[in-house]
């Protein structure tokens, strides 16, 4: 496998995960907690939280994020619809929400990821939120995709989901918020339809 393109492992995740939900829980307690609290709060060593965070301000700066994102698909709970256009937009909505609440403490997460090695993949750089959620919408009709396409569909939704298209509206287009979340809308369901439409026509020549 070439450098750069090994996954995390769960175990890896988790721990990472642990690490700002250890934060969370002493910053709750209205104060600044340092790296060795929130290590022994995680049940981890010392070395292994600075392989995850680079610096305290790191992690503290994460952590009310993820505490505030949780995990988002489980908006889904309950939700039987097999809509797959309407389920993506509504977990669109739903991260756009999120992720324009937590516009600051984003930019700086951003920060810290873009400015470690590029080829260290020791351990995940953040938190992959975008996918699980994205799954749980095109749970009901995961059936309905071809391997392929469901694939490709949930690559190109990531760019249209979470803090980058927040950056690029933001920052390059200069569009407001209301105006940012019709434009991903529009886009979100033109993905979904398109997969669709590739699935049904390579379903057709199986035939």
């Amino acid at each position: 496998m070439k450098r750069g393109t090994r996954k995390p492992s769960n175990q890896q995740l988790r721990t990472r995960k642990d690490l700002l939900t250890a934060a969370s829980r002493l910053m709750k307690q209205g104060r600044k907690p340092t790296m060795d609290e929130v290590a022994q709060e995680a049940l981890v060593s010392r070395p292994t939280a600075y392989r995850y965070f680079k610096s305290v301000d790191a992690l503290l700066g994460e952590a009310p994020v993820d505490a505030a994102v949780g995990k988002m698909e489980d908006i889904f709970v309950g939700n039987t619809s097999d809509d797959a256009e309407t389920r993506i937009d509504e977990a669109e909505a739903a991260m756009h929400k999120v992720t324009y609440q937590n516009e600051a403490h984003l930019r700086v997460m951003l920060a810290n990821a873009i400015n470690r090695d590029p080829g260290d993949n020791s351990v995940p750089r953040r938190q992959n939120r975008r996918i699980p959620l994205i799954e749980a919408a095109l749970a009901t009709s995961r059936g309905r995709f071809g391997k392929k396409e469901y694939e490709t569909l949930c690559s190109a939704l990531a760019l249209v989901f979470g803090t980058e298209s927040m950056i690029v509206f933001r920052d390059v287009l200069r569009t407001d918020e209301a105006t940012a979340r019709k434009v991903k809308s529009w886009a979100a369901r033109a993905l979904v339809r398109a997969a669709l439409e590739e699935s049904a026509a390579g379903s057709r020549k199986k035939k």
